[in-house]
């Protein structure tokens, strides 16, 4: 089923995170506080709407100063598509350049609110949330082409110091896959 981000308010503060990437080096919040901002995007391998972008995604970001992100929360347990060895080829396919982050805890995930993927979550460079939105406004079967719009024009104003007005429209996206404890 599909979900609407939750749409964390504006301002927020990124919070912490010190999460492995594919080849175990550990990536901190603290790592990207001297930057432009920061990119933090919630992601797995079988969500549908993740594989719609995930090609033009690795495009957008290859071209934008600004670091990202991607983290998998989902329980790879219950769901094997979104283990280690499958998100690699993941981000092989989709010419992934940036870190993809392992969130085995699935702590990190509720901290930021991320309730689907993709769900995107841009700060400024004082690591507050600045935008929180959809890719674009293409979704699986809707017809309309992928450009990543949204998010070069969140970024593009993040990077001049400027607010991303709103209304952001949320990102929609596959259910985070949470363990049941």
């Amino acid at each position: 089923m599909a979900l609407e981000s939750l749409m964390v308010p504006l301002g927020t503060a990124a919070p912490d995170f010190a999460l492995p990437d594919l080849d175990g080096v550990v990536h901190t919040r603290a790592g990207f506080r001297d930057g432009p901002g920061l990119l933090v995007f919630f992601s797995c391998n079988h969500c549908p709407y993740v594989r719609h972008l995930e090609s033009a995604l690795g495009s957008v970001l290859s071209e934008l100063p600004i670091p990202a992100v991607a983290i998998c929360t989902n329980d790879a347990e219950g769901y094997p598509d979104d283990a280690p060895d499958r998100l690699r080829a993941q981000a092989e396919r989709a010419g992934w350049r940036f870190p993809y982050l392992l969130d085995t805890t699935q702590r990190t995930g509720r901290d930021f609110g991320a309730v689907c993927t993709p769900d995107f979550f841009l700060y400024d460079a004082d690591l507050r949330l600045a935008y929180r939105g959809a890719f674009d406004e293409s979704t699986p079967r809707n017809g309309v082409p992928v450009t990543g719009d949204l998010l070069r024009s969140a970024v593009d104003l993040v990077l001049r110091g400027r607010p991303v007005p709103e209304p952001h429209r949320p990102s929609m996206g596959c259910s985070i896959k949470w363990r049941e404890d």
